[in-house]
């Protein structure tokens, strides 16, 4: 949606603009007409277009995290959900969320609950979000259940923003070293085996095999490009077939240095949303379907597809998640203490707790081991472009005398 520029004039005679952000000039003549005020001119306000990447994410975790927070502070304080959303509407800065509040305010005009008008952006928020507004609405403590979301999504959020900023030094480490490689076949070893070649100098292995795939590279480089390009398009469109993506996680899992990062993430993942959303009051059937489509890994999520049906049929929650086979000896007996203490939400919340820090533990610890096998590889990098330039300048040498 774009931002108007509206002039205006009170009863009172006052001239006055308003910026008004909505889906078209007559929908911003008919909100202040409403309020009682003439319109006087609406342009579109070209100074506030925002322009955003394709791979940029249009609503922040943090930014949603935040209008839940002032939401809750606001119903606490006596205000209907409409009026609430309203008066969030007003200070909010991202124009994808707050385009999304005014569709969700409009569907709650018309009659719809807070749960429904939020329904069809299930796939953007998560299935735990609309479980916890229709848990928050059968109990009629909609604060208290969101805010019980509000912690969930803080412990998500923080654990991505740890593994962020994990990754992130390595990274840009990587990008030097083949920034380096890349200025080195370009720029630097052409120009000297020009200099090499009016000697009658031999070039060495080393040399001649950089210089034969820097010569590829920029012959090569347009058909290169092309081909990668077509594999991402071809990739884009086939990537969310159901049965790809469980191959793919599949694979995934088999990984061996990630392969217990990433079932300890699910089980901790499972447990805390299956905490919250039992802490809400949904069922423990309806619960555990939605729980398991939180974990991201579609494999994982395919191998939890008959526990509701297990639990149906007589099993206990902790006999059905042991027959995923992959749910820890730990995390089964720590359920298995919940179900006969009577006090499941808490002990599911411990095991969440318990794998979050075994989790930042081995985060940490590659994290301490990656770095020096980045800078050892960054280290070959330099022995290679050393040996690749001074061996020829020993072999001309050698031709002199």
């Amino acid at each position: 949606m774009p931002y108007y520029n509206c002039r205006l004039a009170a009863e009172d005679g006052r001239i006055f603009s308003k910026s008004y952000f909505g889906p078209s000039p007559s929908d911003c003549r008919r909100h202040y007409e409403n309020e009682g005020l003439c319109i006087l001119s609406v342009k579109r306000d070209w100074k506030r277009i925002q322009i955003h990447l394709p791979f940029e994410k249009k609503i922040k975790d943090k930014d949603f995290i935040m209008f839940n927070q002032e939401l809750v502070a606001l119903i606490k304080a006596g205000y209907p959900v409409l009026k609430g959303i309203d008066i969030i509407i007003t200070r909010i800065k991202n124009e994808h969320l707050k385009e999304l509040l005014m569709k969700v305010g409009e569907e709650i005009r018309a009659g719809k609950s807070i749960s429904e008008a939020f329904s069809p952006y299930e796939d953007r928020f998560g299935k735990v979000y609309i479980a916890s507004l229709m848990a928050g609405e059968r109990s009629g403590n909609l604060d208290g259940t969101l805010n019980r979301y509000i912690n969930y999504a803080q412990v998500i959020e923080r654990t991505k923003s740890r593994i962020r900023s994990a990754l992130t030094y390595p990274s840009l480490l990587l990008l030097f070293s083949f920034l380096l490689l890349g200025i080195l076949l370009n720029f630097v070893l052409p120009r000297f085996a020009g200099f090499y070649q009016d000697f009658e100098a031999e070039l060495p292995a080393v040399t001649r095999g950089l210089l034969a795939f820097s010569l590829f590279m920029r012959t090569y480089i347009v058909y290169v490009a092309a081909f990668f390009v077509l594999l991402w398009i071809i990739w884009t469109r086939i990537k969310h077939r159901p049965k790809l993506q469980i191959i793919k996680d599949r694979i995934k899992i088999k990984i061996p240095l990630f392969r217990s990062l990433r079932l300890e993430s699910a089980i901790s993942l499972f447990s805390r949303t299956l905490s919250i959303l039992l802490q809400g009051g949904i069922s423990l059937l309806s619960s555990v379907g939605i729980a398991a489509h939180s974990v991201p890994n579609k494999f994982l999520v395919y191998k939890m597809r008959n526990i509701s049906d297990n639990i149906k049929h007589g099993e206990s929650l902790s006999e059905a998640l042991e027959k995923t086979e992959f749910f820890t000896s730990l995390s089964l007996d720590m359920i298995k203490i919940g179900e006969t203490s009577a006090n499941l939400q808490g002990m599911l919340k411990d095991v969440a707790d318990v794998y979050d820090e075994k989790i930042q533990r081995k985060i940490d610890t590659f994290v301490t081991l990656i770095e020096p096998v980045i800078i050892i590889f960054m280290g070959l990098i330099a022995a290679l472009m050393l040996l690749s330039v001074y061996m020829p300048i020993f072999n001309i040498i050698r031709v002199t005398r």
